[in-house]
Parts: C-alpha cells; sequence; structure tokens
C-alpha cells in the first residue's frame, strides 16, 4: 500500500510540474517564431493545460480502466468549476470578465449537454469520438475568426500572457522545459493510473470513483496553479478562460481522442449521477457569467461546499459492485 501511495504522490506532482514546463516551453518556442497570443492561448494554453488529462484517461483506457478514463475526464471539468473557481472566488472576486467568457460558457454547456446524451448509451464509440474532434475543429476555427474580428476580445491573448513570467532568455531552456514536461507528463500519468488502480481495488472502490476523484484533482492540478496565480494577480478573465477553455478540451479533444484509441463502457453512475452534475455545474456558471457582475467570496464558499459534499458522497457510494 506504500508504493502504491508514493506512485499516487510521484504521479502528482510529475502532472503538475510537467503541465506548467510543457506549457510554459511550448509558449516561449511559439511567441520566438512569431506566432500570435490569439493562438497561443487558443491552441497552445488550451491544449498543454489538458495534457494531464489526455495522458491519464488513454492510459486508463489501455490498462483496462475505462471507468477511471471517463471518471477523470467527467470529475476535471466538475473540479474546474466547483473546486477551482471556488478557490479563486475566495482569494479574490471574480469581476469584470470579458464578453468572449459568457460565449465560452455557453459553448462550454453545450459540450457537457452532448456528454449527458452520449453517456446514455452502453459504450461512447470510436464514430462518437471522431464526430468529437470534427467539432472541436470548428469550435477552434470559428473562435479564431470571431476572436480576430473583435479587437476588444482580449482573453486567449490573456491566458498566454499568464505564461510568460518566467523569462527563458537563452534559446536552449524553452525546448529543455518542453522536453522535461513531456517526460514528467508521461510519467506521472502512468505512476497515478498504476498507483489510483492499486488502491482502488485494495479498498473496494469503483475505477469511477478514483477517477472522479483523486485522479481528477490531480489531473486539474495544472488549471489550479493557473487559477491561484491569476486571482492573486486580480486577472479574472484568465481565471475563467482557464477554467472554461479546459473544459471544452477535456470534453471535445481529450475524451474525443482516447475514445478513437479505445472506446470507453459507461457505468450507469455516469448517466444517473456525475455527467448531469457536471451540467448542472456548468448551467451554474453560466448564469453567474451572464446574470451577475461579479462572483463573490459569498459563491465560491458555496462552490467549495458543494465540492466537498460532491466528494464525501463519492466514497460513501462509490465501492466496486
Amino acid at each position: 500500500m506504500l508504493h502504491d501511495l508514493l506512485l499516487v504522490a510521484a504521479g502528482l506532482v510529475l502532472l503538475f510540474v510537467g503541465g506548467e514546463g510543457l506549457v510554459r516551453g511550448a509558449v516561449a518556442i511559439a511567441e520566438r517564431f512569431g506566432i500570435s497570443k490569439l493562438l497561443i492561448g487558443l491552441l497552445i494554453v488550451g491544449f498543454g493545460t489538458s495534457t494531464p488529462e489526455f495522458l491519464v484517461s488513454v492510459n486508463a483506457a489501455l490498462d483496462g480502466s475505462p471507468e477511471l478514463a471517463l471518471g477523470n475526464v467527467v470529475g476535471s471539468n466538475i473540479a474546474n468549476i466547483l473546486l477551482i473557481v471556488g478557490v479563486a472566488a475566495v482569494i479574490t472576486p471574480i469581476i469584470g470578465w470579458d464578453r468572449t467568457a459568457v460565449r465560452e460558457a455557453l459553448v462550454s454547456t453545450l459540450v457537457a449537454l452532448a456528454v449527458v446524451g452520449l453517456v446514455q448509451g452502453d459504450v461512447i464509440s470510436r464514430m462518437q469520438g471522431i464526430t468529437m474532434l470534427v467539432v472541436l475543429a470548428g469550435y477552434l476555427f470559428s473562435t479564431y475568426w470571431i476572436e480576430k474580428r473583435d479587437r476588444k476580445a482580449k482573453s486567449f491573448q490573456h491566458e498566454a500572457e499568464a505564461f510568460e513570467d518566467i523569462p527563458m532568455e537563452r534559446p536552449w531552456q524553452a525546448p529543455l522545459f518542453v522536453l522535461a514536461g513531456i517526460a514528467a507528463l508521461v510519467f506521472g500519468a502512468d505512476f497515478l493510473v498504476q498507483g489510483s488502480v492499486s488502491i482502488a481495488r485494495a479498498y473496494g472502490v469503483s475505477d469511477a470513483v478514483i477517477g472522479l476523484s483523486l485522479v481528477a484533482i490531480g489531473t486539474s492540478l495544472p488549471e489550479l496553479a493557473t487559477a491561484v496565480v491569476a486571482a492573486i494577480r486580480r486577472q479574472s478573465d484568465v481565471v475563467l478562460g482557464n477554467v472554461i477553455g479546459s473544459n471544452i478540451f477535456n470534453i471535445l479533444a481529450i475524451l474525443g481522442i482516447t475514445v478513437v484509441i479505445q472506446p470507453i463502457g459507461v457505468n450507469a453512475r455516469f448517466r444517473e449521477i456525475d455527467t448531469p452534475l457536471m451540467l448542472g455545474a456548468s448551467l451554474l456558471l453560466l448564469g453567474l457569467l451572464f446574470a451577475t457582475r461579479s462572483i463573490g467570496r459569498i459563491w465560491g464558499v458555496l462552490m467549495l461546499l458543494a465540492y466537498a459534499a460532491y466528494m464525501i458522497f463519492l466514497f460513501l457510494t462509490g465501492t466496486a459492485a
């Protein structure tokens, strides 16, 4: 058991360090080649911060733990809203967001609704995965086109700027960050999946619950770190863009690629409990962005209490059959 706990701990650390290193190095390389901040924020930051979810989900699916793979995506999206937005709002109330945030939150909610539909069947198939990737391509193209035409929309540029605080003046530093980040992510994902599955087996907890809780929180660490720093700096658009963008990528890119590689069987709890909760959290964030001018500390505390209650419920009801 100690060995499994050490694997999980090492996996979490490597995922956090690897995710940060990969994104920061990739951003520096992209800027050196003159790529616009819009594309950097939309593609590199979007894909980079979701890399832990991707590697863990693919590893879990290929290792015969499809429930852990799906739980990782669904659980990460729930954590992104209730945990990460909650923590950021408690640190500093989230105010003055760009109107782009409302549009992106609507897309995120529609994508969450699509997942609720996907889990009504017994399996999420390769064809459905391909469809998700086609939708992702359409989303990226339309977002880039809209942002280029709207000069007031700066959320993706601000996301790129959030990863520029570590100067990389020497040409070898950025590639080193990328390579080291990729290596850390690969080993971290493998360690986390191995340790988590072993612990789940030992305590009779289902793979779905481990994916929705421990693994989901672990793979969301890069987003949490970014949100905390952005909250301290009072960069509300970075907090929201980081969370909402990650939720869209987690479903369309991460889940899409995972099921293309390995179709995922659906546990009944996902259709009855977890994906409806993910949709509810998405609707809550969309409603707050649309109807209010700030997400204050009270809302932050309520989100954190809701997430804590969900974690307790998971482990009270999540023993393996």
